[in-house]
Formats: structure tokens, sequence, C-alpha cells
């Protein structure tokens, strides 16, 4: 039989590998920016096209390339981060593996101009599905220039699978901020389709979450700080007024680089425990500064995963810190019994208080008799009482009761017996076959739900809104900025108004009629977070999944104590949806409970 292995060629290893490490414009990205902080850049400009469909562009002042280096960043598993395996444990880099340029080189028209420090000239290399199609010499600036154009254009089943471009966008900023934020010692730029969106200046750290996050996190953040053997944790955390309602505004770095790590926010969550919201999320930028010998970052293909020698005590470390910082600013509900001051209460004219002066009746005898008051006094305060219950109660022809029969009248029959709540959360009433019990709260979500999906039918690209009294401006991050673009059709569709207010915001003047009551800037939060957790799905119907989002707030609101009248109603609506039996998200909404379990239970 003849041999059947064989080694694969040099440009299908490269795309395999590039499965793994480019999966989106945006891991390009991450890829190039970090490349240039490892080159010792102190500017670092990003330009984006078409949400990086088009072109990628990173242009740094870093040391630069001389020739043979430039052709050999193109070579898999070429790196200047590592010579032996023990250095693996030492690594304080960006990047190490040597995979990322031939994996981009391996599904993008790539060109890159690059100057060594010192050198008259430069090197410009063109590459095309890891084909070098030019080499020359050229007059260029200090540092790398590197544009992606066309990524995946050889894999176009790759390309087609990329989403919206303002969801790619998204996507791109988020790599932007994790990036700048590690590094607020270096300037940093990002130009998306001829528009400058961040123009970042060297600063201290609050300063490049000021510039990323906005000017209202300035008095916004906690600052923590802890040293001990094992690790040094610096940052901010949001103060408790300050969680979100997403988990967008969370980042931890270990040296210097983000990282994702449920373990350490379980830790975060716990120390911010009773002082937010069960369904809130806290805010968070936290620097590690550990040995690189006790942890391991060469775990995932894209490094954002690491795991530590003493999980443990990194875990209770970084609770006690948090928690200590929040205390430090009094934000914990606690009591200190030394400091008088602590309960004082602020009065809001300061004037001298005088204590009460008492006299005593030295004749007073309380076995006495009461003195009855005079005649006239008790005239005037039986009008006074008489005139206050006229005003109350009304006059008294108007207290009348139904006739004796019509209270002794026979019980209706089964199916129109009136339904009665229980606890404000389950309507109860009878069917042939027993005891019906209706969860309240999904009742009126799939309602909600069909009914906005109706609407949406009907009315077409604008569905029905309710505008509001004045507009409601809610600002965004630039990533959810971008997300709310991306569902602009979908929310236009639902009953939502809205126009551009500034770069990163809008003002809402319109919303669905179920959704009036709500709080418009919490609603869209809630709307957010749903589409950063079912990106999926939303792209095979984001109108479902955010009618789902909006009739799941709605029916938040709604629930409580019912009339019997709204009870029918709540029945009619319900049974007239087209699965009354279950939520959108799939919970049961109708128990029946038979007659025959009821007897049983009473030994009949």
């Amino acid at each position: 039989m003849a041999d059947i292995i064989q080694l694969l060629p040099e440009h299908v290893a490269n795309q395999i590998a590039a499965g793994e490490v480019i999966q989106r414009p945006a891991s390009a990205v991450k890829e190039l920016m970090e490349n240039a902080v490892d080159a010792g850049a102190k500017s670092i400009q990003l330009i984006i096209k078409d949400g990086g469909r088009t072109l990628v562009q990173v242009i740094d002042n870093g040391c630069g390339m001389s020739e043979p280096d430039a052709r050999m960043a193109f070579a898999r598993h070429a790196t200047s981060k590592i010579r032996q395996a023990d250095d693996l444990w030492a690594i304080r880099t960006m990047g190490f593996r040597g995979e990322a340029m031939a994996s981009i080189a391996a599904v993008a028209q790539v060109e890159m101009r690059t100057r060594l420090t010192g050198q008259e000239l430069g090197t410009l290399l063109e590459i095309e599905g890891s084909e070098v199609k030019r080499q020359e010499a050229v007059a260029c600036p200090n540092g790398t220039s590197i544009a992606i154009k066309n990524l995946f254009f050889n894999v176009p089943a790759r390309r087609n699978f990329l989403k919206s471009n303002p969801v790619e966008t998204k996507h791109i900023f988020d790599e932007f901020q994790r990036v700048a934020l590690a590094f607020p010692d270096i300037a940093f730029s990002l130009n998306n389709n001829g528009q400058e969106v961040y123009r970042l200046m060297p600063g201290t750290f609050k300063q490049r979450i000021v510039g990323l996050m906005g000017q209202s996190w300035n008095e916004r953040l906690i600052a923590v700080k802890e040293e001990t053997s094992v690790v040094t944790i610096t940052g901010f955390v949001g103060k408790p007024d300050a969680s979100r309602k997403t988990r967008g505004e969370q980042f931890f770095f270990i040296n210097n680089r983000f990282i994702k790590s449920t373990y350490l926010n379980h830790a975060v969550q716990g120390a911010f425990q009773g002082l937010i919201a069960a369904d809130s999320f806290p805010v968070y930028f936290l620097r590690f500064d550990v040995d690189p010998k006790t942890i391991d970052i060469n775990i995932h293909p894209t490094k954002t995963e690491i795991k530590f020698e003493d999980e443990r005590s990194v875990y209770a470390i970084l609770r006690s810190a948090v928690r200590k910082a929040i205390g430090a600013f009094s934000l914990s509900p606690t009591l200190d019994f030394e400091m008088e001051q602590a309960f004082e209460i602020p009065l809001p004219n300061k004037r001298e208080i005088k204590a009460p002066e008492i006299q005593v009746n030295p004749d007073y005898n309380p076995f006495s008799n009461p003195r009855p008051a005079p005649v006239e006094k008790q005239d005037q305060l039986r009008k006074l009482s008489q005139a206050r219950w006229e005003d109350l109660a009304g006059p008294p022809t108007e207290l009348t009761f139904p006739p004796k029969k019509e209270l002794s009248k026979p019980a209706e029959t089964p199916e129109k017996t009136q339904p009665w709540q229980l606890h404000g959360k389950y309507i109860c009433t009878q069917v042939r076959s027993g005891l019906m019990l209706i969860e309240q709260t999904g009742a009126f979500e799939r309602i909600h739900f069909e009914r906005l999906l109706k609407q949406k039918a009907e009315s077409g690209h604008h569905g029905v809104s309710q505008q509001l009294l004045f507009p409601v401006v809610k600002e965004f991050s630039s990533p959810d900025f971008e997300l709310i673009r991306a569902l602009e059709p979908e929310l236009r569709a639902l009953g939502f108004d809205f126009e551009n207010f500034g770069k990163t915001a809008i003002a809402v003047n319109g919303v669905p009629p179920e959704v009036q009551e709500l709080d418009i800037k919490n609603l869209f939060d809630s709307l957010l977070e749903q589409f950063k957790r079912s990106q999926q799905d939303l792209q095979l119907n984001r109108a479902e999944q955010l009618a789902k989002t909006l009739a799941a707030n709605a029916a938040r609101s709604a629930s409580g104590s019912l009339s019997p009248e709204k009870m029918l109603v709540l029945i009619d609506q319900l049974f007239a949806c087209e699965s009354p039996a279950y939520t959108p998200s799939g919970r049961s909404i109708i128990s029946i409970i038979p007659l025959e379990e009821l007897d049983a239970r009473f030994g009949r």
C-alpha cells in the first residue's frame, strides 16, 4: 500500500492557522496593534474601511525592520520574542508565536512599508495569498505601516460568514480599546471610513479610561491598589451607581495583556454584593502585575485566557482589594460608632436649639373625674366631627347595598367563573378538567411579543410609535453606538423613533406603546445586552430577538395586583395568541391541576 501521509503545502497550512488566529477583521487589528507595541512605538494609528473588509491599516513609529526581517516576518513560526522553550515562562511581550503575519498574508492582500531606525531607505513588500508579488527599496518614515486589503478574498466562505459592517466595526473598536487601555503611555488614534473616532494622547491610566469612555467617568471611578508577594493590583472600579445592565465596561489586564476570566469576574461581583442590583454588572478596569513564571499564557490561540499557578490566592486578594477600595470611599453600608459625626443630622436652617420648657401643675390629681368641656365647646367639636365625616364618606344616600336576591344568586357555570389571583403572580381559573394556573408575567410577555411582531408586519419599516413629551438622550460608548446603528432598521420597525445626537448619542423621540412607561435608557442597555448574548440568532432574525427583549421588559413592569375584569381580559388575549402555553424564551405559562389530583389530596 502506498504511503498516504504527506506534509501540507505552506500556503494551505497558513490558511488553516488563519482559521484559528484570524477569525474576523478585529483579529487582524489585535495582532497588528500588539506588534506595533512590541516594536516600541510611541504613536500608533489605526485606519479601517467597511468594517475592516476593505482595509485595515496600522501605522507606527517603532523600531522598524530590515529587509531580511521584513521578509522573514511573514514566515510561519518566525519570531523575535523567544529562542528556547524556557522563554515561554518569562514572556512580557504581547506576541511570541510567530503565526499572525503568516496567517494574515495567507488570506489577504498585504502591503508593508518599513524602515529600520538609522537607515536611509526602507522596504516595500507586497504579498497576496502567501505569495510575494513585489519587494523593493522605498523611501518611507521610520517605523512600520501594514495595510491589509480585501480580507478573506481567497476564502469566500469565510468572508460570507462575516457580519454587517457596523457589527464588525464594533468588534474592531473593542480590540482598539483593549490595547489602548493596556498602554496609556502610548498615543493612539482611530479613523473609521475617513472619520476620526479617537485621538488619545499619552497620559495616566485614568485619563485613558476617560478618553475612551467619556468625560462622565471622571467622577465615577474608585481607585484600587493592593501590593502583595503574589500579585500587585491597581486600577479602578466604578461606583455602585455606575453599574450597568451589560458587561461592556469590564477589563482585566495581566502584565498589560487583556484577558477574560469568569473566575476573577466572580471575585469582583462578590465584592459588590449588596451594593448593586442582582441583574446589574459592576464596571472595572483592573491591572495585575505578576511574575511571568506563575502564569501560563499559552493556552489559547488568541491569548485571551491564562492560567494562574495560585488561582485561589489571586481571587481572595482581588475581592479584598475591591471591597477595601469601596469601603475607603464610604460606599459600603457600615457603621462606625467611634465617629460621632456620622450620626449628626444636618438642619436646613442653623439656629440655636432650646430645650423645651416643662410646666408642672402641683394641684393636678389623676384620680379625679376629668372636668367636662363647656357646652359651647362640645357643640363645636360635634359640628366639626360631622363635617369631616361627611367630607370623607359622602352623603348617606350614596352608600347603597345590593338587594338580598343578588347576594344569594347561584354560582355561575365553570366556564364563566370569575378568576382570582394568587400572591400577585398567578391567575387561577376553573376549567372542565380541574384548576388552571396562569403565570401572569409570562402571559404578558407572550401577548406583548406577538403584538409587537404583528405591528411590525402591518406597518412595515416604521412601526407604531408613542411619541414622548420630551426626547430622551442616551449616550453610548463607541462600540455600543455601532451596535445601535446595526439594529436601527429593526428598532424603527418595532416602533422606536430616534435620531443621532452627537458622535455617540441618540435622542429618542418615540417608543413602542408597550414600553412607554419603562426607563428608556435602561431599556436600550437591555437591548444591547441581548444583542451581545445572541449575535448568531440576531443575524437570522433580529426583529424577533428585539421583540423578545422588549416584551420581557414590558411584562416585568406589568406584574402586580389585577382586578377580575383585567384578569379576564388577560386570559382572552393570551388564548388569542398563536402559542399561549409558552413564553418567547420557552418558559411554561399554563399549568393545569387535574380534578382527580385535587380529589386525591383530600382522600376522595
